[in-house]
């Protein structure tokens, strides 16, 4: 008699590339929502997730109480297509066992890039000067903004980190040929500083100083503050009216970590008053649900992208390639090939 196979339901079409290592397996029973260049359904997802082993979802699906009662006792794996797990209710993973899989490490080059971008458009006016061109008349200071990279008035620009995990190391070697000599960075508060790591980091990256310091402190002194820390309670809002008065007025924000870590009104406000330079965001609190109407989206001096910082063709295929070996794994009852550690 042949072995019932296993349901598993995945919320996007990743492609044949990806899922065929899902259909590949005999064993699986997959329920794929068909479309992959639409969300999926919530009614669709609650009406295929019962009896499920796993279920493979996107930072924007849910995986709450609801669904996870939807889903009932056979469900052994979530594997989630993202680093980030704040859409999922990881204590009621543990409470009922469940292994979740997620997708680090894999889109650190080109999160540190879209970085990067991003500070450079956002000081060089790319949003204005693309929106009114070719309405445009050169004047020799018209549209000028803040040069990032060293020059006469600033020799030894400072780069600050809200967060200073694997994508802002990755950023700060990117920022070494633009003449970047100072690194200030916020840490966990529950870890203590480090000198003589920050003295390693700062050495390996040949910068002048890496220490880790408090947020007024930061704001004051960066030329460039980047925000990479994770999302949730401790880090919401992290940045407030509070935080960009104290930035350079002459500073650029960028943010490619969560939206959440940004108070979008106040961000608004301090671009309208022009507390600070410029911003540039791939993330926004809100998102995808952001509308033309929003104070970020009319702002000049802020440039927004959706959320497209690990969007290259090699780093979307590593993360879809690891997030279905994280399903397959976890509902066939081998390791995940990279598993959160709830044991902490």
């Amino acid at each position: 008699m042949a072995t019932p196979r296993r349901k598993v339901v995945v919320a996007r079409n990743l492609g044949p590339d990806v899922m065929s290592l899902l259909n590949d397996h005999p064993e699986l029973e997959v329920i794929a929502w068909p479309h992959e260049n639409k969300p999926c359904d919530r009614k669709w997802l609650l009406e295929n997730i019962p009896g499920a082993y796993g279920v493979l979802v996107m930072y924007f699906d849910k995986v709450d109480v609801e669904l996870l009662e939807a889903a009932g006792s056979s469900l052994r794996a979530v594997s989630t297509f993202s680093v980030g797990y704040e859409h999922i209710n990881v204590p009621e993973l543990v409470k009922r066992g469940i292994k979740l899989g997620y997708t680090p490490d894999v889109l650190t080059d080109s999160m540190a890039d879209m970085s990067i971008m991003l500070a450079l458009m956002a000081g060089r006016n790319v949003k204005q000067t693309h929106e009114i061109w070719p309405a445009f008349v050169w004047s020799p200071f018209g549209f000028c903004g803040p040069q990032i990279s060293a020059n006469p008035v600033n020799p030894k620009p400072t780069a600050g980190f809200i967060g200073f995990g694997r994508i802002a190391h990755a950023t700060l070697a990117r920022l070494i040929p633009f003449g970047f000599a100072r690194c200030l960075y916020t840490g966990n508060p529950a870890t203590p500083p480090n000198a003589a790591a920050d003295a390693k980091v700062a050495e390996k990256y040949g910068v002048k100083e890496v220490r880790r310091t408090d947020l007024s402190e930061l704001a004051r002194e960066s030329d460039v503050v980047f925000a990479l820390a994770p999302g949730g309670p401790s880090t919401f809002h992290i940045i407030d009216e509070a935080f960009l008065k104290q930035m350079k007025k002459t500073a650029v924000l960028v943010n490619t970590g969560r939206g959440t870590l940004i108070d979008s009104d106040a961000l608004a406000k301090a671009l309208q008053e022009g507390w600070l330079y410029g911003a540039g965001l791939d993330v926004v609190e809100g998102e995808p649900g952001i509308t033309q109407d929003h104070p970020l989206v009319k702002s000049p001096r802020c440039i927004i992208l959706p959320h497209v910082g690990s969007a290259t063709t090699e780093t979307r295929l590593q993360m879809g390639t690891l997030a279905a070996n994280n399903l397959i794994n976890g509902v066939l009852g081998t390791p995940m090939p990279v598993e959160l550690n709830t044991s902490h």
